[in-house]
């Protein structure tokens, strides 16, 4: 790579990093280029794109952005491939972790930024069983519908237990009268 080819690499990945509130690094290692294809398919499906990059061009890019991102210069050994994703942790977690799943372990998580705090092994694996975004909208609409479908309910059998009751006045006074 030329010298202005790396320049605009570093200068590119700084705005798309700044873009991004999530940032997770793997180590791609035992993969082929075919699986590697699957999984960028995977991640970009869940809103997220799959980057191999150079150390030192990615340490380089983390040393200019605009954020304060915590220190990853020990992280940055050995493959490294970058989950760039902008619609949330969850999607591109859970991508990963099938994806290695059923391909023997492999991509191997590294490290994590999310809002720019360092996310461990532990919490990522956390990350990956969350239900989405959408699974979570529909949990809390199901627990709002409840109880004010309780409420309609309850309304109605008064409703109607107070038609009852007039019907049976009215039938009364015109018995009486």
């Amino acid at each position: 790579m030329k010298r202005a080819d790396k320049e605009s690499f570093v200068a590119d990945f700084r705005t798309r990093l700044n873009e991004a509130p999530v940032l997770y690094l793997t180590d791609f290692s035992g993969l082929d280029v075919k699986s590697i294809t699957v999984l960028r398919d995977r991640l970009h499906e869940s809103g997220a794109d799959y980057l191999v990059v150079k150390n030192r061009l990615l340490k380089r890019a983390l040393e200019a952005s605009e954020m304060d991102l915590p220190d990853l210069s020990e992280h940055l050994k050995g493959p490294t491939a970058v989950v760039l994703a902008g619609e949330g942790p969850v999607g591109p977690a859970k991508a990963l972790t099938e994806f290695a799943k059923q391909h023997g372990d492999r991509p191997v998580f590294k490290v994590g930024i999310l809002d720019q705090q360092v996310v461990a092994e532990g919490q990522f694996k956390r990350l990956a069983t969350l239900p989405s975004r959408d699974e979570l909208l529909a949990q809390l609409a199901g627990a709002l519908e409840a109880p004010m479908a309780s409420l309609a309910g309850v309304l109605q059998a008064k409703l109607q237990e107070t038609a009852g009751l007039l019907d049976a006045l009215r039938e009364k006074k015109a018995e009486e009268g």
